[in-house]
């Protein structure tokens, strides 16, 4: 009997009661085959180099990066995402080391094909590794902003170069308008229809950020008050741009939407979820990793139920998959 000798029909604590029940009952799960681990590729040989913002990330040589993937695919991971760090000296305002066929994201892909030929190669499209401005694209002849429909040719050379290196998504970054159509058109034309494309349909001007553009070498961008990334970035007070945006990438043909950053988005990716029945991905970015870390180093959270929590969020709001920097430690658990 409940309050003033009423009876409580409905008791929800009832299916709360113990772990076994609760384990029974619940709605979303985790599982490895959800992650897409992004991994940073630098030159040389030998150890991988740490990356003081980001605890227990490297910069791996490729012959590391090959190690580490064969560690993650044995734990169930099926899908790397690969971001370069590019020395300055091969960097100019046009990003051409993006065009070269023996750069070293493509030495990585196909050594990482070869040795592992079923794990799912994912390779970024966007020239901010290349530019010697941080930017994802080239700049207009006064330098003001960024060339849209210039960037957008090389994009799609770029993306045909990564597919006849073997990836098999390319991921572009740069939210540039048009730019899913073209690479479309171009991956096509050079009979590489198999090569799915992950935009990044919600990328928006974040400033979780940093800890990334540390790692590769890409922020001086950030660093200009006149010209920054919220030419084409998304603004993050906008939630109906953002739908514009992902109908445009749906429209020109991407097989897999993304929202990055995701934690501070779950909303644009329930939304995104109601409105397609197309993948949705969702990146947590360096920034959300960092601040994870950083607390629990502090004592101040748990860092494996504040990680966990997190990642359920991100699945609860809609994501099929999650490309997370905590992707290896989770599937280790998992398994």
């Amino acid at each position: 009997m409940g309050e003033k000798g009423h009876m409580i029909l409905r008791r929800p604590r009832r299916l709360r009661q113990n772990k076994a029940v609760r384990a029974l009952v619940q709605e979303t799960h985790i599982s490895v085959e959800d992650f897409i681990y992004p991994l940073f590729i630098m030159e040389g040989e030998g150890d991988p180099e740490a990356i003081p913002s980001m605890p227990d990330v490297k910069r791996h040589t490729i012959s590391s990066l090959v190690s580490e993937c064969e560690e993650s695919f044995a734990l169930g991971i099926r899908a790397v995402a690969l971001f370069p760090v590019v020395p300055v000296e091969r960097k100019d305002d046009r990003g051409t080391e993006a065009l070269n066929p023996d750069c070293l994201i493509l030495r990585a892909v196909r050594r990482l094909k070869s040795a592992l030929p079923e794990l799912v190669v994912v390779a970024d499209v966007a020239l901010d590794p290349y530019t010697s401005s941080g930017h994802d694209g080239v700049l207009n002849e006064q330098g003001t902003d960024v060339d849209n429909d210039a960037t957008v040719d090389i994009l799609a050379k770029m993306s045909v170069v990564q597919a006849e290196a073997g990836v098999d998504w390319v991921a572009p970054s740069d939210m540039m308008d048009g730019r899913v159509k073209a690479i479309r058109k171009a991956l096509d034309s050079a009979g590489h229809s198999h090569v799915s494309i992950m935009a990044y349909s919600a990328k928006y001007a974040s400033a979780f950020y940093g800890p990334f553009r540390e790692a590769v070498g890409s922020q001086q961008a950030s660093g200009q008050s006149y010209l920054d990334k919220k030419t084409y970035q998304l603004n993050p007070a906008n939630i109906r741009e953002s739908m514009i945006e992902a109908s445009l990438d749906i429209e020109e043909g991407a097989d897999i939407l993304m929202v990055k950053p995701a934690g501070a988005y779950l909303d644009i990716l329930c939304r995104l979820r109601e409105k397609t029945k197309l993948p949705l991905a969702a990146y947590q970015v360096s920034g959300e990793y960092a601040q994870i870390h950083a607390a629990a180093q502090q004592g101040w959270l748990d860092l494996q139920a504040v990680r966990d929590e997190s990642l359920l969020a991100i699945k609860r709001a809609g994501a099929d998959l999650i490309l997370t920097y905590f992707a290896k430690d989770v599937a280790r658990e998992l398994g």
